[in-house]
């Protein structure tokens, strides 16, 4: 799946026109497509009647065409204007007049006055299907005013909430069959909730929030992420004759990490494949009381499929880590920082894993930015190797080798100098800033977590749920990605397969679990199966969790 930001998707509607697409065209393909999906997934809500609610802009004029469209098929339509038809302008104004002398009923409203607002609340209650018409992609500022209020009055209509819709009782009987039933009506939204933000996913002040969303020429950002979930609903996309030309030209586009998109990159074993093939990765981690994340990061590693995995870590803890896993090989560390030692023991390694419970002493600080600077295999930076590099992010710009950088949204704030509340209400824009600062792979994480490479490429990954919100499950994802370096996936494609193996794992164990109570090694334990199960195309999981 392709996203396209907001600027993007205006882009792409300039060039297709300018290749000689009339705007108009455009208008009568979107509503085309959006009427044949209305008339497939909810055809017994449109059978009710339809309140097309359009705001002055292309999207409501999208809303005149479907008006038209449906009204043809027998469907009883009404379009709400949040204005005057005279102020209309362009390919809306035309298709509103179009509506007009078909005989279509259009109510005009500019304020909500008493009289107005039980008049508007009528309409929705006497509706089968509300659609969402107000605002398209091209909204940057918090809703007010009319608009708000009106967006609030279907919401409380969707939710079946009747106090809030003041003279909303049902038609008298006999006059309309779908007015005696009082169900609430089902909303569907014109390409974006209206209110929403298209490339965050978050309200600006109040969104409707839709029971399905048809977008238009490609998916938004948006959409997918989770925190759009309650305004999305049912996500269905129309194509509507975008020129080809024109996406080539403002590429690279975004795209959602799932099963379909990622099962290519699991790694295949060969039948002659042994230890020394599948990569020998090196984990940096550890400190008194903080173990645990050596010896997760390390399972992980060994999980994700590396041949072989040596935990570097001082004296005091590595009897523990040791014991901890067989399977393990240890190094100790002397406490002083040695230039030579730490040259002898990169040899022969694949990749790097540095920094879960690895410390901030001075001297953890200086051992993170000689390997940044100075290792000749790539590597990923998590925790406290993130915590060394923040205030000197030259040292990572100076490296010699591809790095993946994961940090979560508190990690993000001391490297970016922003605030986490700034973070993670603009979480791909600051993770492709970053990515393109550094030259590293960025993984932003999160719900929905970002992936975003340095040549502008991001990705949204499409797995994972509350059940990982438990310590230890960074330092899982620290091993894996640094398990897929080292067996040689190139730094994106190991980002983006380790943040959705990862996440999938997780929804597997969420169907024994539900969404509290898992410990980080049993997620650990669970990627070989989802490893294997993504790699035969999600047969176990039915593309339900995969895809989701």
């Amino acid at each position: 799946m392709n996203l396209v930001t907001t600027a993007q998707m205006r882009e792409l509607d300039r060039r297709t026109i300018e290749l000689g697409t009339p705007g108009i065209e455009l208008m009568e393909r979107a509503g085309r497509g959006i009427a044949r999906v209305l008339l497939e997934r909810h055809r017994a809500a449109c059978e009710g009647g339809v309140l097309v609610v359009a705001g002055r802009g292309n999207n409501g004029g999208d809303g005149f065409v479907v008006a038209r469209l449906l009204a043809k098929r027998g469907i009883r339509c009404v379009v709400v204007l949040l204005g005057e038809r005279t102020a209309l302008a362009g390919d809306a104004r035309a298709n509103a007049d179009r509506w007009v002398k078909t005989r279509g009923k259009v109510v005009e409203l500019t304020a909500l006055d008493e009289t107005a607002r039980a008049d508007l609340a009528r309409h929705l209650a006497g509706a089968g299907l509300v659609l969402d018409g107000i605002f398209g992609t091209g909204l940057a500022r918090p809703v007010e005013g009319l608009a708000a209020e009106v967006i609030a009055l279907i919401n409380a209509a969707a939710a079946g909430d009747r106090q809030a819709l003041p003279g909303s009782k049902r038609a008298r009987k006999g006059k309309r069959a779908r007015e005696t039933t009082g169900a609430p009506p089902t909303v569907v939204a014109i390409d974006v909730p209206s209110g929403l933000d298209a490339d965050t996913g978050l309200p600006l002040g109040i969104g409707v929030r839709a029971h399905a969303t048809v977008t238009l020429g490609a998916h938004k950002p948006g959409l997918v992420l989770p925190a759009a979930r309650e305004y999305v609903g049912e996500l269905a996309l129309v194509e509507i004759g975008l020129a080809e030309e024109a996406f080539a030209a403002v590429a690279p586009l975004g795209t959602r990490g799932d099963a379909r998109t990622l099962a290519s990159l699991v790694p295949r074993r060969g039948a002659a494949a042994h230890k020394g093939s599948s990569g020998h990765l090196l984990v940096v981690a550890g400190a008194i009381g903080k173990s645990g994340a050596a010896i997760l990061c390390g399972r992980a590693a060994l999980r994700g499929g590396a041949g072989l995995v040596t935990v570097a870590c001082t004296a005091e803890i590595l009897p523990i880590v040791a014991a901890s896993i067989p399977e393990l090989m240890t190094d100790p560390v002397g406490e002083r920082f040695s230039e030579s030692a730490w040259r002898d023991r990169l040899g022969g390694k694949a990749a790097l894993a540095i920094g879960p419970g690895l410390g901030t002493s001075p001297e953890a600080v200086r051992l993170v930015r000689w390997l940044v600077a100075r290792a000749d295999v790539p590597m990923v930076v998590d925790a406290d190797g993130l915590n060394a590099l923040a205030g000197d992010l030259a040292v990572v710009r100076r490296s010699r080798v591809p790095l993946v950088l994961t940090p979560h949204p508190g990690e993000m704030s001391r490297l970016t100098g922003l605030a986490t509340s700034e973070v993670q209400a603009r979480r791909i824009e600051h993770a492709r800033m970053l990515a393109e600062k550094t030259g590293a792979v960025v993984v932003l994480k999160g719900s929905g977590t970002i992936v975003a490479g340095p040549d502008g490429r991001w990705s949204i990954n499409a797995s994972g749920g509350p059940l990982l919100g438990v310590g230890g499950t960074g330092d899982v994802l620290t091993g894996l990605v640094g398990s897929l370096l080292a067996q040689g996936l190139p730094p994106y494609d190991a980002a983006r397969l380790g943040v959705y193996l990862h996440g999938w794992a997780g929804d597997r164990l969420a169907l024994q679990l539900g969404d509290a109570g898992l410990l980080a090694s049993q997620l650990a334990d669970e990627l070989p199966v989802a490893r294997r199960e993504l790699a035969a195309g999600g047969v176990a999981l039915g593309g339900a969790v995969a895809s989701k």
